[in-house]
């Protein structure tokens, strides 16, 4: 049987490659995609998805845009990464499908009532805005949604955007606290995996093989690891976002514990970070499965194989 999933999105260049894994999998059907302001702003997100879409021949998937803001604070975007486009690297043409109609909250508060209980998984990929919006204006939701496998926070590696934050947290840590407090099951695919999953130089040429959209995918990754290179002295980029859609195709790829994870929203020192009780030093019930570690060469060989399907 396949898995039901919406994925919540603001592509960035390893956004991108997750939809694409997605849009590869006959194991998923993707109900839809919606568009969150973070990397770069709104509708540069939404333009993306649709680009994404149309690069794999799935026009089909209906986009609709979201949230063009954090819950409580101005928006912080990360052009520094993933240049002024947000999937810079690769020129794709502007896309000829439309938005599908309505607000993206509005559409997943939808869908989740009117699918059967427990049958649609969620995959934010961004900061959490769409997702905490939803879960607030529509409470009864919550207990619906399968799980919520998402990117975002860290551990042992902290921050990528403060020395305390890792990005998708740090743009709205209000939204996430609603999340990791909604009491649907999530899976946290945190730094501490995701800086494990590194575009090497071999890897990007194992994505140059697998054709037309693997050639773009090869000029994604390789613009976007430039600034992890440089900041970390690492052989490649980490691919973030991807590692949502392998979790849910290859679980066995992955390892982790069922931990409590609280959000930080005070502190002007460590907003956004994700005090998550690895150690289990709390009394705090646990909230979340964390994911510490992946299989790295499986990771890409699932990556590489999938994209090459896309014609």
């Amino acid at each position: 049987m396949t898995q039901k999933i919406i994925i919540d999105t603001d592509p960035g260049q390893d956004d991108a490659v997750g939809i694409l894994l997605a849009l590869a999998s006959p194991e998923l059907e993707v109900l839809g995609i919606t568009a969150v302001a973070g990397n770069v702003p709104l509708d540069l997100t939404a333009s993306n998805a649709l680009k994404v879409c149309e690069l794999a021949g799935r026009s089909d998937v209906p986009v609709r845009a979201g949230c063009d803001r954090p819950l409580a604070r101005d928006l912080v975007t990360a052009e520094h990464v993933h240049g002024k486009t947000g999937l810079d690297g690769a020129d794709l043409p502007d896309p000829v499908t439309p938005l599908a109609d309505g607000h993206a909250v509005d559409w997943i508060i939808e869908t989740i009532r009117a699918e059967p209980e427990g049958s649609v998984t969620l995959c934010p990929l961004g900061p959490l805005t769409n997702i905490a919006t939803a879960l607030t204006r529509a409470p009864d939701i919550a207990p619906r949604i399968a799980r919520i496998v998402l990117m975002g926070g860290a551990y042992f590696e902290v921050g990528n955007i403060t020395p305390a934050a890792e990005f998708n947290i740090y743009v709205d840590p209000e939204a996430a606290q609603t999340v990791f407090r909604s009491g649907v099951p999530l899976t946290v695919l945190p730094l501490d995996v995701t800086h494990k999953v590194l575009t090497t130089q071999a890897r990007n040429a194992a994505f140059r093989r697998a054709g037309r959209v693997g050639e773009v995918v090869a000029g994604w990754t390789g613009f976007f690891e430039r600034f992890d290179k440089e900041k970390y002295g690492s052989e490649g980029a980490p691919l973030h976002d991807p590692s949502v859609i392998a979790w849910l195709l290859r679980p066995d790829l992955f390892s982790g514990r069922e931990i409590n994870v609280e959000i930080e929203v005070d502190s002007p020192l460590t907003r956004g970070m994700t005090v998550a009780d690895w150690w289990g030093v709390t009394d705090r019930a646990p909230n979340a499965l964390f994911i510490g570690d992946v299989d790295a060469d499986g990771f890409f060989s699932l990556l590489t194989e999938r994209i090459a399907r896309l014609k």
